[in-house]
């Protein structure tokens, strides 16, 4: 058989050391053509257009940075080492006219002034009005608000410019990220009258520096392994149950009560930082087991974890343990685990004879309910992480279903860039998608293609059961 690459078909070459170098000196006497033109656009900032046109030279020069710093990593080769991701003032992606939105907030009369780009960045309707600076940190994620005041503070207060970024939650749930470069204007007096900013979506360029930094680890990874010859495990991976769907039907009780599907979300890189499950168990008094869960760790040993637990979840299932009670023993068993390790688990028995659903957490994201076109969180019991306080208990929490309701079950690792409130809210406002009509695999299905994007540095698990009978 012939190679896959011959004589018709030549590998792929990586461009020469001079066509690199001379794209770099084209790059670099590019970048002193546009910083001389800048420099001789610059007036006193009063000027709404002259201060447009300063921040995209601005914006042109960081692209043109990054460009530079690239083209230098493609001619000298991988780096040594793995590759720390870019800092938060890296370049913004894409051309420097998209994703690009300006605003001007008026400190005398209370007045915002918004571009229409900076509408769809954020997610709003244009016809409404401009948010001010006391209502702009309702779009921000919690734990970046604290930054925007600062930034927002130190730019008024003593006339500091902006230059930084901060993720805001859109109302359709998307988490994006926004560098924002901004200046204050002065009055005569010398006192701030106004602050002006560019805000530029930077979240495809977060996405790729993420990759970039990501391939390159699984090189170093590879060449690690070529130098010792001692294969990286896979074993977390291989370990888990296969994304499956069906329904169960229970011995002897006619149609099904539950109709059910799954999926695992695979990690985009080779790193594994931990091992997640679900699983759905069919009882014989017709009740039914639903769990999903992770355990911290690495390669074979979070495998082998994660299979203990699995294996002491349906067991006890089996022997009648309720959720709230199987949970304080697991935490029991990891807790006199050779190998300590934290983990977190949901763990759902339904009565289908009451529509009863019975669970507990344990460090876990509550499962959500789907009822009518809405979706909410199921009001969640107390529940640590397991591993993490010895002899702790977990309390257990009832809820009536009804035929047509949805519940899903999933893990944190959904999407790299939102923490636990994202994604949640995310997910609520896929409600409208899962009509009546949808099955259990039709709403895995439109989640998955919601979070299945590149950059989840983990595995993931969904799981959906619709209630029908």
């Amino acid at each position: 058989m012939p190679s896959p690459v011959s004589a018709d078909h030549p590998a792929a070459q990586p461009p020469g050391r001079g066509s690199v170098d001379a794209l770099i000196r084209q790059t670099r006497r590019l970048k002193g053509e546009v910083d001389a033109v800048r420099r001789d656009t610059r007036g006193d900032g009063a000027d709404p257009e002259e201060r447009w046109q300063r921040a995209l030279y601005d914006l042109a020069l960081r692209q043109l940075n990054d460009i530079d710093a690239h083209l230098a990593q493609l001619r000298d080769g991988p780096p040594p080492g793995p590759a720390r991701p870019a800092p938060p003032s890296a370049a913004p992606d894409g051309s420097l006219l998209a994703r690009v939105g300006s605003a001007e907030w008026n400190l005398l009369t209370d007045q915002a002034t918004w571009s229409a780009e900076l509408y769809r960045i954020l997610g709003l309707d244009p016809a409404g009005p401009a948010l001010t600076l006391d209502e702009l940190p309702g779009l921000v994620l919690a734990e970046d608000r604290p930054k925007l005041t600062e930034m927002v503070t130190a730019c008024l207060v003593d006339a500091k410019p902006i230059d930084d970024e901060f993720r805001v939650v859109r109302p359709d749930g998307t988490v994006r990220t926004v560098h924002m470069m901004g200046e204050p204007v002065l009055g005569a007096d010398g006192g701030t009258t106004s602050m002006w900013a560019v805000l530029r979506d930077v979240s495809e360029l977060r996405r790729g520096q993420r990759t970039v930094s990501e391939t390159r680890d699984s090189l170093h990874r590879h060449r690690r392994q070529e130098h010792t010859g001692q294969p990286i495990a896979a074993g977390s991976r291989e370990a888990a149950p296969p994304p499956w769907h069906g329904s169960l039907r229970p011995p002897h009780q006619g149609p099904a009560a539950l109709d059910l599907a799954a999926h695992r979300l695979p990690a985009t890189t080779a790193t594994l930082i931990g091992a997640d499950w679900h699983d759905a168990l069919e009882l014989a008094d017709g009740q039914s087991v639903l769990t999903v869960g992770g355990l911290t760790g690495q390669d074979v040993t979070a495998a082998s974890g994660m299979a203990m637990l699995l294996g002491a979840v349906r067991g006890m299932a089996m022997a009648g343990t309720r959720p709230g009670r199987l949970l304080t023993l697991l935490n029991r068993l990891l807790d006199t685990s050779a190998q300590p390790a934290l983990g977190s688990a949901v763990c759902c028995r339904y009565l289908p004879s009451t529509r009863t659903l019975l669970w507990a957490r344990a460090g876990h994201p509550a499962p959500l309910l789907y009822r009518d076109g809405t979706g909410r969180l199921l009001d969640a019991p107390d529940g640590t992480p397991l591993g993490a306080t010895p002899g702790a208990r977990y309390e257990e929490s009832a809820v009536t279903l009804r035929p047509g309701d949805l519940l899903l079950l999933h893990t944190g690792a959904l999407l790299p860039e939102l923490d636990g409130t994202a994604t949640v809210h995310r997910l609520l406002g896929l409600a409208p998608r899962f009509g009546p009509g949808r099955t259990a695999r039709d709403c895995v299905r439109t989640v998955v293609e919601e979070f299945g994007g590149p950059g989840r540095e983990d595995d993931a698990c969904v799981l959906a059961a619709k209630i029908t009978t």
